[in-house]
């Protein structure tokens, strides 16, 4: 069944469909980063360890593997527009409880239920985009837009957990309430009603295609260990430091503001070089900055230890973020993409949710931080060798992967 246009007329309405679209994007693109500088501040307040600390990131991300998956068939049955704003209600509750709440369990629960409604919409909000804007330049900077939004917004969930941070952790998880209701309010005016979907179905010979499996596993592996790096990297300068929230966000920034600023231009690199190039080398900048912390565990300064690897970082997701993107569906048919994208997501986040616990138990349990940046070297030279081998199957140049 053939996927159904939007009623809406393409002239009257898509930028503002766009625009509250890209706004829901950076919310969710916040919420991944939100956290992340105020754990130290958590972790002291209710007498965490890492180990447990780390639950607050690890549970958003499990929440979006867990439901990825279920997404298509919700909004199948109940229609895009529906799940988008039950999500949006949803999710606007779960920072209400966790930002009321002392209690760890109930605070990783929010996230977790936080992870699932970003996992509803942010597809709905691109399947959305697509069903909108006509093939071609104007649906091609619609995506672009949509896409730099979303890498922004983790960038500026960093600077707000530093702003929110130095006056109480807690508002980390209550501000996003109110921007979730507004949003709720103006898709209720804004999002368009949409007809059937046809449900996406996972068959075996898909999770058997070569390009997406290694692509899945190369992008799960590069978001695993850049979130178990920023985890471990922002534990070790409260500790060693001593550095304020607000510190913290603004060490971190080379990791992310790369990737923000580079986005619009992603198109041209794969255009260029293909995708098999910059994944490689997205790759191997990946692991140089890891094995540069592990010879420096204990880095006497930020400029001389943390920052070469967080630089290095930046420029792996600057290579290789978008190469990962369009590989995971080259060669699969335009009709199977619908059930591939989820899978790929999926693998995505599962990287964080294996590697965020292992990380932060070796640093809770082992002697120092060497063990646990053993650890993400380790899944980053296996990302590194796996990259590599794409190298034989490379796109020639110029031609970019459908």
């Amino acid at each position: 069944m053939a996927e159904p246009r939007l009623s809406t007329p393409v002239e009257d309405g898509t930028w503002r469909l766009l625009s509250i679209l890209s706004a829901n994007m950076v919310l969710d693109a916040i919420e991944v980063s939100v956290v992340l500088v105020a754990l130290p501040s958590i972790a002291a307040d209710l007498g965490l360890s890492v180990w447990a600390a780390q639950w607050l990131m690890t549970g958003f991300a499990l929440g979006f593997a867990a439901v990825l998956l279920l997404g298509p068939r919700l909004t199948a049955r109940w229609g895009l527009r529906r799940c988008y704003l039950a999500a949006l209600l949803v999710f606007a509750a779960a920072s209400v409880v966790g930002g009321l709440s002392d209690t760890p369990w109930i605070l990783v629960a929010a996230r977790v239920v936080k992870g699932g409604c970003a996992a509803l919409t942010a597809p709905a909000g691109l399947a959305l985009i697509t069903a909108t804007f006509p093939d071609g330049p104007p649906l091609r900077r619609a995506v672009s837009v949509y896409s730099l939004f979303g890498a922004a917004g983790f960038t500026l969930g960093l600077l707000l957990s530093g702003l929110l941070t130095s006056v109480s952790w807690h508002w980390t998880f209550l501000f996003p309430a109110p921007v979730a209701l507004a949003l709720f309010a103006w898709g209720l005016r804004d999002l368009p009603r949409t007809g059937r979907r046809e449900r996406p179905r996972i068959t075996s010979g898909l999770l058997r295609h070569g390009t997406l499996i290694r692509s899945t596993l190369g992008a799960a592996t590069l978001n695993g260990t850049y979130a178990a790096l920023l985890l471990l990297v922002t534990f070790q300068a409260a500790d060693r430091f001593g550095w304020r929230p607000w510190q913290l966000a603004l060490a971190l920034l080379p990791a992310c503001v790369p990737l923000a600023v580079s986005v619009p231009f992603a198109g041209r690199l794969t255009g260029r070089f293909g995708t098999a190039g910059p994944i490689a080398a997205g790759a191997v900048a990946a692991l140089a900055g890891q094995l540069l912390l592990v010879l420096r565990p204990e880095p006497h300064s930020y400029a001389r230890g943390l920052l070469p690897a967080l630089l290095l970082v930046g420029a792996a997701f600057v290579l290789s973020f978008a190469a990962l993107n369009l590989q995971a569906t080259r060669g699969i048919p335009v009709g199977a993409r619908g059930s591939a994208v989820p899978v790929y997501q999926t693998g995505v986040q599962l990287g964080g949710v294996l590697l965020l616990p292992l990380v932060g138990f070796l640093v809770t349990h082992a002697t120092g931080y060497r063990p646990a940046l053993l650890a993400i070297a380790c899944a980053g030279a296996a990302g590194a060798v796996l990259s590599l081998t794409g190298l034989r199957n490379r796109s020639p140049k110029g031609v970019v992967p459908s």
